[in-house]
C-alpha cells in the first residue's frame, strides 16, 4: 500500500506541475502556425494508448494537457488494470480520476483486463496480438475493393487499410462494400471498433 501511495502521489505531482507549466507557456509561441509544426487542428481526435494506470500521468501528462489546449478530443486505451500488486480495482478508479484531471472524460476511457496482457515486467506481450486488439478499438472507413468508382487511388486506399485489419475481413455479397469485422456500408470499408469481450468499457463508448 505504501508503494502504491507513493506512485499515486508522484503521478499527481507530475500532473500538477505539467498543468502549471502549460498554463504559463503557450505551446503556440515560437510557431508561425500549427500546420508548419505538423500539428492537427482543433477538433482532431487523438487516442492515447498506455500499458498501465498511472502511465497517463507519469509519462504523458504534458502531451495530454497540450492536446487539450489545442482543443483535441482525447480518448485513452489502457492495456492492463495494473494488477501487479493485486491493486487492479483501485488503480482502475485512480486512472479515471487522473483522466478527469487531464480532461479525458470517463466515456472516453477504456481498460483492457485479461490474461494476454498481464502487468508484469517479466512478461513480453505479443505485439501482433497488441496490434490486433488495438485495431478493434479504432474505426477506419474508406473505399471498397473496387474503389466504388474503380479509381486506382481509391483501390490503393482500400488495400492499404485492409492490410492491418483483422483477418475477419470478407466481401459483402451483392454489395459494393467489403465488410471488416461486422459492419458494412454500401461503397465503403470498415475496420470497425467494437466492444471486445476481453475489455472493460468504462461508462459508455469511446468517442
Amino acid at each position: 500500500m505504501e508503494v502504491v501511495g507513493l506512485v499515486c502521489g508522484a503521478a499527481a505531482a507530475v500532473v500538477v506541475l505539467a498543468w502549471g507549466f502549460l498554463w504559463v507557456w503557450d505551446p503556440s509561441e515560437g510557431m508561425k502556425s500549427r500546420e508548419q509544426a505538423g500539428l492537427p487542428g482543433a477538433g482532431s481526435r487523438s487516442l492515447l494508448v498506455i500499458a498501465h494506470p498511472d502511465d497517463e500521468a507519469m509519462f504523458f501528462a504534458p502531451t495530454v494537457l497540450g492536446l487539450g489546449r489545442l482543443r483535441h478530443r482525447v480518448s485513452l486505451l489502457c492495456f492492463s488494470a495494473g494488477n501487479y500488486y493485486n491493486q487492479g480495482e483501485i488503480r482502475k478508479k485512480e486512472l479515471l480520476q487522473s483522466c478527469g484531471v487531464l480532461g479525458i472524460p470517463p466515456s472516453s476511457v477504456m481498460i483492457i483486463d485479461n490474461r494476454d496482457f498481464p502487468d508484469d515486467p517479466g512478461v513480453q506481450w505479443d505485439t501482433e496480438l497488441v496490434a490486433n486488439t488495438l485495431l478493434r478499438h479504432v474505426e477506419v472507413v474508406t473505399f471498397d475493393a473496387g474503389g466504388v468508382s474503380g479509381h486506382s487511388n481509391h483501390v490503393a486506399l482500400h488495400t492499404a487499410v485492409r492490410g492491418p485489419c483483422p483477418a475477419t475481413a470478407a466481401s459483402s455479397s451483392g454489395s459494393a462494400a467489403s465488410t471488416f469485422s461486422s459492419r458494412a456500408t454500401s461503397g465503403s470499408t470498415h475496420c470497425t471498433s467494437s466492444e471486445a469481450s476481453d475489455s472493460i468499457q468504462i461508462q459508455g463508448t469511446m468517442e
